[in-house]
């Protein structure tokens, strides 16, 4: 294994519908949203995509934040901070799950393509994985920033763009 693990589940099969490529893309932009974690050993590392729908979310979203509503994504990192990783073996990072309604529907409303809006979900669940995270104004700027540095890298508009015009 030269790079990581990117495991794609389909458990909608709208999304392939949509995107016909989908598993193909979501693969592409993890691993070079991985590229950013430069401190672990990237020919070992694991991460689970779940091409999921907003019923399997919503459910998920209710259980584990405790907000009983579909969100367009949400990431489960397996690696506690600061805990030191395994000597050998895989290094599994957690699972990112995609609702495909929301999605779908957060684009069309923003005037995006699915692809671009799955691509922006993809870079946001990988980064948190990796331990960004945007609960103060501090860290969304971090956040936000490596997200359109990525985003760049993949030709995709800044998805901020638009928040940020005073106009």
């Amino acid at each position: 294994m030269t790079g990581p693990e990117i495991l794609v589940s389909m458990d909608c099969p709208l999304w392939m519908r949509a995107l016909p490529e989908v598993e193909d893309l979501c693969r592409r932009v993890a691993a070079i949203s991985l590229g950013l974690a430069r401190d672990l050993p990237a020919s070992r590392l694991e991460v689970s995509l779940v091409l999921a729908d907003d019923a399997t979310v919503r459910e998920l979203n209710r259980q584990y934040r405790g907000q009983d509503k579909p969100t367009n994504v949400l990431s489960f990192a397996a690696l506690d901070d600061g805990a030191p990783l395994p000597a050998e073996g895989p290094v599994l990072l957690g699972d990112v799950v995609f609702a495909y309604e929301t999605t779908a529907a957060e684009a069309a409303a923003g005037g995006k393509t699915l692809s671009q809006h799955l691509c922006h979900l993809v870079v946001h669940g990988i980064l948190h994985l990796l331990g960004y995270d945007h609960e103060d104004d501090a860290e969304a700027e971090e956040m936000e920033d490596r997200e359109r540095s990525l985003l760049a890298v993949l030709g995709i508009p800044d998805p901020y763009e638009e928040l940020d015009d005073p106009r």
